[in-house]
């Protein structure tokens, strides 16, 4: 069946699903023109569709499944848990489990307690950080996204027309709904612009509870901040006392011990998320225990009330366990090997089809932009109509032949790929880049 076909289950159930859900559905990030694709089974690395297509999957619901669909070990751990409580009033010996796990990983986590969301791994944080430090300003990078809390729905992707100088860029509202006062206490930095940075931390100090940061940026092709950057501005908030938070619920995912744990930096807290759920929903934030005391109920006054039902859920702690005690070192660097043969195939076929692009990623991220602009923050992200039509071609092109990416380009691989899954994935990308080229030599004749 090719996308899109109006007679389509998919088109049926959008259909459906938009009488009793504005948008047809829960999640933006799903959305599809004219209509989503609706899932039925996964198996591995690939997910069967309500009409029977098979892709292979390299979305991995936005790079929660680490070990792609149906993982053994996950749905024993699941099974099993289910069979003595599935949520309860309760702690539970596995979320220690969880938490001893996470915390011997990570550089910068002494301490940890669970959520169930990144956003919600993020927003705890900033709580925290304020809490901790009695300030309310939070910084955070222009065109990088945190997840929903109004403080960190700021300048996620701005407009040319509202941005302002790029040496002080203007805190601007994602979406409706954005108190005016959140924007006035969110300030907006400049993307491995160490200058400009410093200057906006060191003139806002007084008023800084924390600096939000995610090393690995996926709304801009998985661009990395540069060591130069992160260095500086660990330096700026140890001097200012200003608690530097990573994001890391994307990041996590690129090694052992984090992206913190490849780069000579280590935050104070830590935001989780995605792949230590194993599937299941999940956030928490960690860092170092003298900050995560805010937390601490038994301590009178408390400073931070952190309740949730379904924290530390004792299905999501064992999926989360059983997932993260299969990523081991190994797992890593052949998670690495697969991303390297990904990202240097891509090149390949760049060059062999003579387009413009290049390729972002480390680990098991994988993103494809259609320049050749050198770039390094949002404002020199080149996402111009003819990048755009490029991608979402390619993007089109995969749907109908086998391979599920995220429509901008982006690609997160799972361990239950193979080589011969990438060459797969590569053989189809390099097919539909023939295509684009062909089409564009039609069009200039």
């Amino acid at each position: 069946m090719t996308y899109p076909d109006p007679t389509s289950r998919s088109a049926q159930l959008f259909a459906r699903g938009r009488k009793v859900m504005p948008g047809g559905n829960s999640r933006t990030g799903v959305t599809l023109n004219p209509y989503p694709i609706y899932a039925v089974h996964g198996n591995g690395c690939r997910v069967t569709d309500a009409d029977g297509c098979i892709r292979i999957d390299c979305i991995n619901n936005w790079s929660s499944l680490i070990h792609g669909h149906g993982n053994q070990a996950v749905l024993a751990a699941i099974a099993e848990q289910s069979q003595h409580l599935l949520a309860v009033g309760m702690p539970t010996e596995v979320e220690i489990d969880l938490a001893s796990l996470l915390c011997e990983r990570l550089p910068g986590v002494e301490q940890i307690r669970f959520s169930n969301s990144g956003t919600e791994g993020v927003m705890m944080a900033l709580r925290a950080a304020r809490a901790y430090t009695g300030r309310d300003m939070i910084a955070k990078v222009e065109g990088a996204y945190h997840g929903s809390a109004d403080s960190m729905e700021i300048s996620v992707a701005p407009s040319p027309t509202q941005w302002g100088p790029a040496h002080t860029p203007s805190s601007v509202p994602a979406t409706a709904g954005i108190p005016a006062k959140v924007q006035q206490d969110t300030l907006v930095l400049p993307f491995n612009d160490v200058e400009a940075t410093s200057r906006l931390i060191e003139q806002h100090a007084g008023e800084l509870a924390a600096v939000v940061i995610d090393p690995i940026v996926s709304r801009m092709g998985f661009v990395e901040a540069t060591d130069a950057y992160l260095q500086r501005v660990r330096e700026l908030t140890d001097a200012l006392k200003i608690i530097l938070v990573f994001d890391e619920v994307f990041s996590f995912r690129v090694g052992y011990h984090g992206v913190q744990g490849v780069t000579s930096v280590t935050p104070d807290l830590t935001a989780l998320g995605k792949v230590i759920g194993g599937g299941l929903p999940v956030g928490a934030t960690g860092g170092k225990a003298e900050i995560m005391e805010v937390f601490d109920q038994t301590k009178k006054p408390l400073r931070v009330e952190h309740g949730g039902t379904y924290n530390a859920n004792p299905l999501t702690m064992a999926a989360g366990l059983a997932c993260m005690k299969q990523m081991t070192p190994a797992a890593y660097d052949r998670l690495d090997r697969l991303g390297d043969r990904l990202r240097d195939g891509l090149r390949h076929h760049l060059e062999d089809h003579d387009l413009k692009g290049q390729v972002m990623g480390r680990g098991s991220l994988a993103g494809l932009v259609f320049s050749d602009k050198p770039f390094t923050d949002f404002r020199s992200l080149p996402l111009g109509p003819h990048e755009v039509r490029t991608v979402l071609s390619l993007h089109r092109f995969l749907l109908n032949h086998g391979v599920q990416i995220i429509p901008f380009g982006l690609m997160i691989l799972s361990t239950a790929m193979t080589e011969d899954d990438i060459d797969e994935i590569l053989e189809q990308v390099g097919a539909g880049m023939a295509e684009i080229r062909s089409s564009r030599r039609s069009d200039e004749h």
